[in-house]
């Protein structure tokens, strides 16, 4: 949205607050909500298409004999991967980790509603108020899937702490919660071959890359890996 005289509106802060990791904001510019971190822009609602893309991938890798999986999505932000998992009768369990309060509160009370109040109401979808490192090293729940949605990708972490979950020792904790011939899909806003590599010396089979053309600039891909069983 412009002003009369061509120049771009500046964004409007709807909410601002100090979260456990930092200050997270969400603010309207034009017709989109946008969601930042500590400065860093993660994602805003003008597409969804790599992050519902995220979640049919994860699906049409595992087993297609495979009764009402589960689907364990790191990362809340704007709801698109939540909302297209609950749009989606296959799936069983629909478990979300967000670690931002602020995030999960504007998605049940706040502009972000409109976007997933009916996925939060869905009776298969729990949200797990954690860090998704801390969740994947000490839960003893399992899954047929992880969708990982938490940073810009592998090469652009939000967070430095967030670096090491891409790591072999980061990507056994993520096995570690996936059942044998379970699916990690990993978003990431550039291809990364580097990660690629990491992903078959962690153990992962069948690896590959999925594109998602944008308007502008390098696609956003999926990075897809099945653990051995």
């Amino acid at each position: 949205m412009s002003t009369p005289y061509g120049i771009p509106e500046a964004p409007e802060v709807l909410d601002r607050r100090e979260g456990p990791y930092g200050e997270v904001v969400l603010r309207r510019h034009g017709g989109l909500l946008q969601i930042i971190a500590n400065g860093c822009f993660l994602m805003d609602t003008s597409d969804g298409r790599s992050e519902r893309l995220l979640v049919d991938a994860a699906l049409a890798a595992l087993d297609p004999g495979a009764a009402e999986p589960s689907v364990l999505i790191g990362g809340l932000g704007v709801g698109f991967s939540l909302a297209h998992a609950a749009g989606q009768e296959r799936w069983g369990r629909i478990a979300v980790v967000e670690r931002e309060p602020a995030i999960i509160g504007w998605h049940r009370s706040g502009p972000l509603a409109e976007l997933s109040g009916a996925a939060l109401t869905d009776p298969r979808t729990e949200i797990v108020e954690q860090d998704l490192i801390t969740y994947v090293n000490e839960t003893s729940d399992t899954f047929d899937a992880l969708c990982l949605d938490i940073d810009n990708g592998p090469d652009w972490t939000v967070d430095e702490g967030n670096e090491g979950l891409y790591s072999p020792d980061g990507l056994a904790a993520c096995a570690r919660v996936l059942k044998p011939r379970g699916v990690l899909a990993v978003w990431s806003a550039k291809p990364s071959p580097e990660f690629e590599g990491t992903l078959r010396n962690a153990g992962f089979r069948q690896v590959r890359t999925e594109e998602i053309p944008v308007a502008r600039g390098v696609p956003d891909v999926v990075h897809i890996g099945v653990r051995p069983g």
